[in-house]
Protein backbone atom coordinates (compact mmCIF):
# COMPACT_ATOMS: atom_id res chain seq x y z
CA UNK A 1 0.00 0.00 0.00
CA UNK A 2 1.41 3.45 -0.92
CA UNK A 3 2.55 5.51 2.08
CA UNK A 4 -0.07 8.21 1.44
CA UNK A 5 -2.92 5.71 1.40
CA UNK A 6 -1.60 4.05 4.53
CA UNK A 7 -1.47 7.38 6.38
CA UNK A 8 -5.01 8.12 5.21
CA UNK A 9 -6.25 4.76 6.46
CA UNK A 10 -4.53 5.26 9.81
CA UNK A 11 -6.13 8.69 10.16
CA UNK A 12 -9.54 7.21 9.35
CA UNK A 13 -9.09 4.49 11.96
CA UNK A 14 -7.91 7.02 14.56
CA UNK A 15 -10.89 9.31 13.99
CA UNK A 16 -13.31 6.39 14.00
CA UNK A 17 -11.99 5.26 17.39
CA UNK A 18 -12.20 8.80 18.72
CA UNK A 19 -15.72 9.20 17.36
CA UNK A 20 -16.86 6.05 19.14
CA UNK A 21 -15.16 7.11 22.39
CA UNK A 22 -16.73 10.56 22.48
CA UNK A 23 -20.20 9.33 21.52
CA UNK A 24 -20.14 6.56 24.13
CA UNK A 25 -18.98 9.04 26.76
CA UNK A 26 -22.11 11.17 26.26
CA UNK A 27 -24.32 8.16 26.78
CA UNK A 28 -22.31 7.03 29.80
CA UNK A 29 -22.90 10.43 31.44
CA UNK A 30 -26.64 9.85 31.06
CA UNK A 31 -26.57 6.32 32.46
CA UNK A 32 -27.31 7.40 36.08
CA UNK A 33 -30.50 9.16 34.92
CA UNK A 34 -34.01 7.82 35.19
CA UNK A 35 -36.07 8.23 32.04
CA UNK A 36 -38.02 11.06 33.73
CA UNK A 37 -34.77 13.02 34.25
CA UNK A 38 -34.10 13.32 30.52
CA UNK A 39 -36.98 15.78 30.05
CA UNK A 40 -36.33 18.40 32.74
CA UNK A 41 -35.33 21.99 31.87
CA UNK A 42 -35.13 23.97 35.12
CA UNK A 43 -34.21 27.39 33.69
CA UNK A 44 -33.90 28.99 30.26
CA UNK A 45 -30.11 28.62 30.32
CA UNK A 46 -30.20 24.84 30.72
CA UNK A 47 -31.43 22.18 28.30
CA UNK A 48 -32.95 18.74 28.92
CA UNK A 49 -30.42 15.89 28.72
CA UNK A 50 -32.48 14.36 25.92
CA UNK A 51 -32.12 17.55 23.90
CA UNK A 52 -28.33 17.56 24.35
CA UNK A 53 -28.06 13.97 23.08
CA UNK A 54 -30.17 14.76 20.03
CA UNK A 55 -28.63 18.16 19.25
CA UNK A 56 -25.05 16.89 18.98
CA UNK A 57 -26.36 14.12 16.71
CA UNK A 58 -28.18 16.67 14.56
CA UNK A 59 -24.86 18.49 14.17
CA UNK A 60 -23.21 15.44 12.60
CA UNK A 61 -26.25 14.71 10.45
CA UNK A 62 -26.61 18.29 9.18
CA UNK A 63 -23.00 19.24 8.60
CA UNK A 64 -21.54 15.89 7.55
CA UNK A 65 -24.06 13.32 6.38
CA UNK A 66 -26.41 15.52 4.37
CA UNK A 67 -23.72 17.27 2.31
CA UNK A 68 -21.21 14.43 1.97
CA UNK A 69 -22.89 10.98 2.14
CA UNK A 70 -24.53 10.25 -1.23
CA UNK A 71 -28.19 9.29 -0.96
CA UNK A 72 -28.45 10.11 2.74
CA UNK A 73 -32.00 10.71 3.98
CA UNK A 74 -32.54 12.44 7.36
CA UNK A 75 -33.75 10.25 10.20
CA UNK A 76 -36.81 12.48 10.77
CA UNK A 77 -37.89 15.51 8.75
CA UNK A 78 -38.83 17.56 11.86
CA UNK A 79 -35.68 16.90 13.88
CA UNK A 80 -33.82 19.83 12.26
CA UNK A 81 -36.43 22.18 13.77
CA UNK A 82 -36.43 20.44 17.16
CA UNK A 83 -32.67 20.11 17.61
CA UNK A 84 -31.09 23.06 15.83
CA UNK A 85 -29.66 25.37 18.51
CA UNK A 86 -28.77 28.75 17.03
CA UNK A 87 -27.79 28.19 13.39
CA UNK A 88 -30.04 30.76 11.74
CA UNK A 89 -28.56 30.10 8.30
CA UNK A 90 -29.67 26.46 8.53
CA UNK A 91 -33.30 27.15 9.37
CA UNK A 92 -35.86 27.86 12.12
CA UNK A 93 -35.67 26.14 15.50
CA UNK A 94 -37.60 25.32 18.66
CA UNK A 95 -37.23 28.34 21.01
CA UNK A 96 -34.63 27.63 23.67
CA UNK A 97 -36.96 28.26 26.65
CA UNK A 98 -39.38 25.65 25.27
CA UNK A 99 -37.02 22.70 24.85
CA UNK A 100 -38.44 21.14 28.01
CA UNK A 101 -41.84 20.80 26.33
CA UNK A 102 -40.58 18.20 23.87
CA UNK A 103 -42.00 15.04 25.41
CA UNK A 104 -41.65 13.51 21.96
CA UNK A 105 -39.49 12.13 20.49
CA UNK A 106 -39.05 9.70 23.33
CA UNK A 107 -35.71 8.95 24.95
CA UNK A 108 -35.72 5.59 23.20
CA UNK A 109 -36.19 7.25 19.81
CA UNK A 110 -33.36 9.72 20.50
CA UNK A 111 -31.03 6.79 21.17
CA UNK A 112 -32.18 5.19 17.90
CA UNK A 113 -31.40 8.49 16.18
CA UNK A 114 -27.90 8.45 17.63
CA UNK A 115 -27.31 4.85 16.48
CA UNK A 116 -28.63 5.67 12.99
CA UNK A 117 -26.26 8.62 12.60
CA UNK A 118 -23.31 6.76 14.14
CA UNK A 119 -23.61 3.92 11.65
CA UNK A 120 -23.66 6.32 8.70
CA UNK A 121 -20.84 8.50 9.98
CA UNK A 122 -18.61 5.43 10.08
CA UNK A 123 -19.72 4.56 6.55
CA UNK A 124 -18.85 8.10 5.44
CA UNK A 125 -15.38 7.85 6.97
CA UNK A 126 -14.76 4.59 5.14
CA UNK A 127 -15.78 5.95 1.74
CA UNK A 128 -15.01 9.66 1.57
CA UNK A 129 -12.12 10.51 -0.72
CA UNK A 130 -10.78 13.23 -2.97
CA UNK A 131 -11.27 16.90 -2.27
CA UNK A 132 -14.15 16.25 0.15
CA UNK A 133 -11.96 14.31 2.55
CA UNK A 134 -10.12 17.22 4.26
CA UNK A 135 -13.39 19.08 4.87
CA UNK A 136 -15.11 15.96 6.23
CA UNK A 137 -12.26 15.29 8.65
CA UNK A 138 -12.18 18.94 9.75
CA UNK A 139 -15.95 19.00 10.38
CA UNK A 140 -15.82 15.67 12.18
CA UNK A 141 -13.12 16.98 14.51
CA UNK A 142 -15.15 20.12 15.15
CA UNK A 143 -18.24 17.99 15.81
CA UNK A 144 -16.41 15.85 18.36
CA UNK A 145 -15.17 18.91 20.23
CA UNK A 146 -18.69 20.31 20.04
CA UNK A 147 -20.05 17.14 21.63
CA UNK A 148 -17.43 17.36 24.39
CA UNK A 149 -18.66 20.88 25.12
CA UNK A 150 -22.14 19.45 25.52
CA UNK A 151 -20.86 16.71 27.82
CA UNK A 152 -19.75 19.48 30.15
CA UNK A 153 -23.07 21.29 29.76
CA UNK A 154 -24.91 18.03 30.45
CA UNK A 155 -23.37 17.81 33.91
CA UNK A 156 -23.96 21.50 34.63
CA UNK A 157 -27.58 21.27 33.51
CA UNK A 158 -28.31 18.02 35.35
CA UNK A 159 -26.95 19.60 38.53
CA UNK A 160 -29.29 22.58 38.22
CA UNK A 161 -32.24 20.40 37.23
CA UNK A 162 -31.74 18.26 40.35
CA UNK A 163 -31.12 21.26 42.61
CA UNK A 164 -34.63 22.66 42.15
CA UNK A 165 -36.24 19.32 43.07
CA UNK A 166 -37.32 19.40 46.77
CA UNK A 167 -36.00 15.84 47.11
CA UNK A 168 -32.48 17.09 46.23
CA UNK A 169 -31.65 13.87 44.39
CA UNK A 170 -28.07 12.76 43.78
CA UNK A 171 -26.82 12.21 40.25
CA UNK A 172 -24.22 9.76 41.51
CA UNK A 173 -24.31 7.58 44.60
CA UNK A 174 -21.18 9.05 46.17
CA UNK A 175 -20.36 12.63 47.05
CA UNK A 176 -17.28 14.57 45.95
CA UNK A 177 -14.98 11.80 47.20
CA UNK A 178 -12.36 11.40 49.87
CA UNK A 179 -11.22 14.52 51.65
CA UNK A 180 -8.28 16.27 50.06
CA UNK A 181 -5.56 18.19 51.89
CA UNK A 182 -6.70 21.53 53.27
CA UNK A 183 -6.14 24.54 51.10
CA UNK A 184 -2.73 26.09 51.63
CA UNK A 185 -2.37 29.72 52.59
CA UNK A 186 -2.62 31.96 49.51
CA UNK A 187 0.67 32.31 47.65
CA UNK A 188 1.54 34.53 44.72
CA UNK A 189 3.53 34.25 41.51
CA UNK A 190 5.22 37.42 40.30
CA UNK A 191 5.25 37.90 36.54
CA UNK A 192 7.28 40.50 34.69
CA UNK A 193 5.42 42.41 32.05
CA UNK A 194 6.32 42.85 28.41
CA UNK A 195 5.17 42.14 24.87
CA UNK A 196 4.08 38.51 24.66
CA UNK A 197 2.43 36.20 22.11
CA UNK A 198 -0.90 34.50 22.86
CA UNK A 199 -3.51 32.60 20.88
CA UNK A 200 -3.46 29.34 18.98
CA UNK A 201 -0.99 29.21 16.15
CA UNK A 202 0.37 25.69 16.05
CA UNK A 203 -0.72 22.19 15.11
CA UNK A 204 -3.77 20.44 16.49
CA UNK A 205 -7.39 21.42 16.84
CA UNK A 206 -8.55 24.78 18.18
CA UNK A 207 -11.83 26.66 17.89
CA UNK A 208 -11.75 29.64 15.54
CA UNK A 209 -12.02 32.10 18.46
CA UNK A 210 -8.62 30.95 19.81
CA UNK A 211 -6.70 32.57 16.97
CA UNK A 212 -4.91 34.03 15.26
CA UNK A 213 -1.79 34.20 17.38
CA UNK A 214 -0.93 37.80 18.15
CA UNK A 215 1.08 40.09 20.41
CA UNK A 216 -0.23 41.65 23.62
CA UNK A 217 1.13 43.98 26.26
CA UNK A 218 1.19 42.37 29.71
CA UNK A 219 1.83 44.50 32.80
CA UNK A 220 3.89 43.45 35.80
CA UNK A 221 1.49 41.49 37.99
CA UNK A 222 0.98 38.78 40.58
CA UNK A 223 -1.34 35.79 40.33
CA UNK A 224 -2.67 33.73 43.23
CA UNK A 225 -1.48 30.13 43.10
CA UNK A 226 -4.88 28.74 44.05
CA UNK A 227 -8.57 29.53 43.73
CA UNK A 228 -10.60 31.46 46.29
CA UNK A 229 -12.16 29.07 48.84
CA UNK A 230 -15.61 28.75 50.35
CA UNK A 231 -14.22 29.94 53.68
CA UNK A 232 -12.75 33.07 52.13
CA UNK A 233 -15.98 33.81 50.31
CA UNK A 234 -17.95 33.28 53.52
CA UNK A 235 -15.78 35.95 55.15
CA UNK A 236 -16.77 38.32 52.32
CA UNK A 237 -20.43 37.56 52.99
CA UNK A 238 -20.07 38.03 56.76
CA UNK A 239 -18.43 41.40 56.11
CA UNK A 240 -21.59 42.56 54.34
CA UNK A 241 -20.36 41.80 50.85
CA UNK A 242 -23.85 41.57 49.42
CA UNK A 243 -24.99 44.77 51.18
CA UNK A 244 -22.15 47.12 50.15
CA UNK A 245 -22.87 48.84 46.81
CA UNK A 246 -19.34 50.27 46.60
CA UNK A 247 -18.06 46.74 45.86
CA UNK A 248 -20.36 46.09 42.93
CA UNK A 249 -20.61 47.02 39.30
CA UNK A 250 -23.87 48.85 38.69
CA UNK A 251 -25.46 46.01 36.69
CA UNK A 252 -24.37 43.50 39.31
CA UNK A 253 -25.80 45.55 42.17
CA UNK A 254 -29.14 45.87 40.37
CA UNK A 255 -29.14 42.13 39.68
CA UNK A 256 -28.48 40.95 43.24
CA UNK A 257 -31.12 43.32 44.62
CA UNK A 258 -33.65 42.22 42.02
CA UNK A 259 -32.90 38.49 42.41
CA UNK A 260 -32.29 38.53 46.16
CA UNK A 261 -28.84 36.91 45.88
CA UNK A 262 -27.03 36.66 49.21
CA UNK A 263 -24.71 33.71 48.60
CA UNK A 264 -23.41 31.50 45.77
CA UNK A 265 -25.75 29.25 43.88
CA UNK A 266 -26.31 25.85 45.59
CA UNK A 267 -25.47 27.13 49.09
CA UNK A 268 -28.12 26.58 51.78
CA UNK A 269 -28.18 27.79 55.37
CA UNK A 270 -29.75 25.95 58.31
CA UNK A 271 -29.23 28.02 61.44
CA UNK A 272 -25.49 28.63 61.67
CA UNK A 273 -24.60 25.74 59.35
CA UNK A 274 -24.06 26.00 55.63
CA UNK A 275 -24.49 23.15 53.17
CA UNK A 276 -23.80 22.88 49.45
CA UNK A 277 -25.67 20.93 46.79
CA UNK A 278 -23.41 18.82 44.56
CA UNK A 279 -23.92 16.14 41.95
CA UNK A 280 -23.55 13.74 44.86
CA UNK A 281 -26.44 15.45 46.66
CA UNK A 282 -26.33 17.97 49.52
CA UNK A 283 -23.50 17.97 52.06
CA UNK A 284 -21.72 20.21 54.57
CA UNK A 285 -19.95 23.21 53.09
CA UNK A 286 -16.19 22.57 53.08
CA UNK A 287 -14.37 25.85 53.83
CA UNK A 288 -11.23 24.67 51.98
CA UNK A 289 -12.95 23.77 48.71
CA UNK A 290 -12.87 26.45 45.99
CA UNK A 291 -16.02 28.54 45.91
CA UNK A 292 -18.02 27.65 42.80
CA UNK A 293 -21.09 28.73 40.84
CA UNK A 294 -20.49 32.44 41.26
CA UNK A 295 -21.29 35.01 38.58
CA UNK A 296 -18.78 37.44 37.11
CA UNK A 297 -20.42 40.16 39.18
CA UNK A 298 -19.85 38.19 42.39
CA UNK A 299 -16.27 37.35 41.41
CA UNK A 300 -15.53 40.99 40.66
CA UNK A 301 -17.13 42.19 43.92
CA UNK A 302 -15.10 39.66 45.92
CA UNK A 303 -11.89 40.81 44.23
CA UNK A 304 -12.65 44.45 45.09
CA UNK A 305 -13.38 43.46 48.69
CA UNK A 306 -10.06 41.62 48.84
CA UNK A 307 -8.19 44.65 47.45
CA UNK A 308 -7.25 42.72 44.31
CA UNK A 309 -8.65 42.24 40.80
CA UNK A 310 -9.52 39.41 38.41
CA UNK A 311 -6.82 38.26 35.96
CA UNK A 312 -6.70 39.29 32.33
CA UNK A 313 -7.13 36.34 29.97
CA UNK A 314 -3.63 36.85 28.55
CA UNK A 315 -2.16 36.61 32.05
CA UNK A 316 -3.81 33.23 32.59
CA UNK A 317 -2.96 31.88 29.14
CA UNK A 318 0.73 32.61 29.66
CA UNK A 319 0.65 30.63 32.92
CA UNK A 320 -1.30 27.77 31.35
CA UNK A 321 1.11 27.55 28.43
CA UNK A 322 3.99 26.90 30.83
CA UNK A 323 2.27 24.01 32.60
CA UNK A 324 1.16 20.49 31.66
CA UNK A 325 -2.56 20.06 31.07
CA UNK A 326 -3.18 18.28 34.36
CA UNK A 327 -5.88 18.75 36.97
CA UNK A 328 -9.26 17.72 38.28
CA UNK A 329 -11.18 17.07 35.06
CA UNK A 330 -14.34 15.09 34.31
CA UNK A 331 -12.27 11.94 33.81
CA UNK A 332 -11.84 11.68 37.60
CA UNK A 333 -15.60 11.20 38.04
CA UNK A 334 -15.51 13.62 40.97
CA UNK A 335 -17.53 16.38 39.24
CA UNK A 336 -16.71 18.80 42.05
CA UNK A 337 -13.73 21.10 42.71
CA UNK A 338 -11.12 19.89 45.16
CA UNK A 339 -9.12 21.73 47.79
CA UNK A 340 -5.44 22.31 47.30
CA UNK A 341 -2.97 24.51 45.48
CA UNK A 342 -1.57 24.66 41.97
CA UNK A 343 -5.08 24.66 40.51
CA UNK A 344 -4.29 25.94 37.03
CA UNK A 345 -6.30 23.45 34.99
CA UNK A 346 -9.59 21.78 35.90
CA UNK A 347 -11.65 22.31 39.05
CA UNK A 348 -13.43 25.53 37.94
CA UNK A 349 -13.60 27.81 34.95
CA UNK A 350 -11.94 31.03 36.12
CA UNK A 351 -13.56 34.37 35.42
CA UNK A 352 -11.24 36.89 33.80
CA UNK A 353 -11.57 40.67 33.50
CA UNK A 354 -11.46 40.32 29.69
CA UNK A 355 -14.57 40.89 27.58
CA UNK A 356 -15.16 38.19 24.98
CA UNK A 357 -14.24 39.67 21.62
CA UNK A 358 -12.31 38.82 18.45
CA UNK A 359 -8.53 38.69 18.38
CA UNK A 360 -6.85 41.00 15.83
CA UNK A 361 -7.26 39.44 12.41
CA UNK A 362 -10.00 37.00 13.51
CA UNK A 363 -11.95 35.40 10.68
CA UNK A 364 -14.91 33.09 11.41
CA UNK A 365 -15.29 29.80 9.60
CA UNK A 366 -17.18 29.89 6.32
CA UNK A 367 -20.91 29.25 5.94
CA UNK A 368 -23.04 28.09 8.86
CA UNK A 369 -19.88 27.03 10.70
CA UNK A 370 -19.15 30.73 11.12
CA UNK A 371 -22.08 30.98 13.55
CA UNK A 372 -20.29 28.72 16.02
CA UNK A 373 -18.42 31.41 17.98
CA UNK A 374 -18.11 34.72 16.22
CA UNK A 375 -21.64 36.02 16.60
CA UNK A 376 -21.45 35.69 20.41
CA UNK A 377 -18.54 38.13 20.74
CA UNK A 378 -20.52 40.73 22.65
CA UNK A 379 -21.66 41.26 26.26
CA UNK A 380 -19.90 38.15 27.60
CA UNK A 381 -16.73 37.56 29.62
CA UNK A 382 -13.87 35.13 28.99
CA UNK A 383 -13.12 32.22 31.33
CA UNK A 384 -10.01 30.04 31.29
CA UNK A 385 -8.62 26.72 32.52
CA UNK A 386 -11.45 24.17 32.28
CA UNK A 387 -13.37 22.63 35.15
CA UNK A 388 -14.29 19.39 36.90
CA UNK A 389 -16.85 18.68 34.14
CA UNK A 390 -14.44 19.25 31.23
CA UNK A 391 -13.01 16.18 29.45
CA UNK A 392 -9.24 16.13 29.91
CA UNK A 393 -8.43 15.73 26.22
CA UNK A 394 -10.69 18.67 25.36
CA UNK A 395 -8.46 21.24 27.12
CA UNK A 396 -5.47 23.27 25.91
CA UNK A 397 -3.80 26.52 27.06
CA UNK A 398 -5.49 28.71 24.44
CA UNK A 399 -9.07 27.55 25.11
CA UNK A 400 -11.44 30.54 25.50
CA UNK A 401 -14.75 29.82 27.21
CA UNK A 402 -17.32 32.59 27.61
CA UNK A 403 -20.46 33.23 29.63
CA UNK A 404 -22.70 36.18 30.38
CA UNK A 405 -21.68 38.05 33.55
CA UNK A 406 -24.86 37.00 35.37
CA UNK A 407 -24.39 33.27 34.68
CA UNK A 408 -23.60 31.08 37.66
CA UNK A 409 -25.05 27.68 36.83
CA UNK A 410 -21.72 26.72 35.15
CA UNK A 411 -18.76 25.49 37.21
CA UNK A 412 -17.20 28.95 37.67
CA UNK A 413 -14.69 30.15 40.25
CA UNK A 414 -12.33 32.95 41.23
CA UNK A 415 -8.56 33.46 41.00
CA UNK A 416 -7.16 36.77 42.22
CA UNK A 417 -4.56 38.99 40.60
CA UNK A 418 -2.93 42.29 41.47
CA UNK A 419 -0.61 44.89 39.98
CA UNK A 420 3.04 45.15 40.95
CA UNK A 421 3.61 48.82 41.65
Amino acid sequence: MPAGLMRGQQETERLTRRYRTVRRRSEALCRPLAVDDYQVQSITETSPPKWHLAHVTWFFETFLLEPFLPGYRPFHDRFPYLFNSYYETVGPMQPRPLRGLLSRPTVEEVYRYRAHVDERIEALLETVAGRDRPEVLARLTLGLNHEQQHQELLLMDIKHNFSVNPLLPAYQATGPGAAAPAAAAPDWIEVAGGIRDIGHGGAGFAFDNEGPRHRVLVRDHRLATRLVTNGEYLAFMEDGGYERPELWLSDGWSLIRRQGWRHPLYWHRDGERWSEFTLGGPGPLDPDTPVSHVSYYEADAFARWAGRRLPEEAELELQLADRPVEGNFADSGRFHPRPGSGQWYGDLWEWTASPYGPYPGFRPLGGAMGEYNGKFMCNQMVLRGGCCATPHDHMRPTYRNFFYPHDRWPFTGIRLAEEIS
